[in-house]
């Protein structure tokens, strides 16, 4: 069972079709503009279909991708209408020519690396691709939040005027590695055709916590700026699941 494979990506855009990237966008803007950020680079690690660098882009930003999935990538370039710098890589293996005023990497792609060196290797390969005072920000699974109010099975139901899509998610938690694994069940089905199909993920999660983040950048010489529960401005608590770090060089 592959993360995000081909079959999957076909359908991620109506998976999280009520997710809002504009919101999102102005929350991220919002952040950088109150810290006197005048940068119109920006790279997106995990950046799956272009959504959040779409908005970037028609601001008027020089836009770069990295995600694992091909499939997602191939969607990016129709999505920007571009194809140059939209790479299919590992979050700790990417490689640029450049770097940039502005690193982000949401939809908690650092809680995909559920090792202490992924995280590590992660960080690295921000600070060399990050210019002197830029920005390296990013939401996570808050370990407070996940342990006060562990996941449970839930089922989601979506369509569009193609597909009528059905996904049972089933966590299984593994305390003394922090991480969780998130079983997905998802049931398409073809309006047209009735023609159905399964397909099977696992994703490995990561719940982080503020010391570990710390002391982990630290090391790398990436400096901690601030951190917020996401999309909110208040300090993070044991009843938020979802947190959002900022780092700079």
């Amino acid at each position: 069972m592959s993360v995000f494979g081909p079959v999957y990506s076909k359908y991620y855009d109506l998976l999280y079709k009520d997710k809002n990237y504009q919101e999102e966008y102005n929350y991220i803007k919002n952040l950088i503009m109150e810290r006197g950020y005048n940068g119109k680079s920006v790279l997106d690690i995990g950046c799956g279909t272009g959504k959040h660098l779409k908005y970037f882009k028609d601001d008027g930003y020089d836009v770069a991708g990295v995600d694992l999935s091909e499939n997602m990538i191939l969607e990016a370039k129709k999505h920007l209408n571009q194809e140059n710098d939209l790479i299919c890589s590992k979050a700790s293996d990417f490689k640029f020519n450049k770097k940039f005023d502005l690193i982000i990497s949401l939809f908690h792609v650092m809680s995909y690396q559920t090792s202490n060196e992924e995280i590590e290797k992660v960080f690295f390969n921000v600070k060399e691709h990050l210019i002197k005072d830029g920005l390296f920000i990013f939401d996570f699974w808050y370990g407070p939040g996940v342990l006060t109010d562990p996941p449970i099975v839930k089922i989601k139901r979506l369509e569009d005027e193609k597909f009528l899509v059905t996904r049972l998610t089933e966590p299984v938690m593994r305390y003394n590695e922090n991480i969780v694994d998130i079983n997905y069940e998802i049931i398409v089905e073809d309006k047209l055709t009735h023609f159905t199909e399964k397909i099977y993920e696992k994703h490995e999660m990561r719940y982080l916590f503020l010391s570990e983040i710390k002391l982990i950048s630290k090391y790398l010489g990436l400096s901690f700026a601030n951190s917020f529960e996401w999309l909110k401005f208040n300090e993070l608590s044991e009843n938020a699941w979802y947190g959002l770090a900022i780092f700079k060089i």
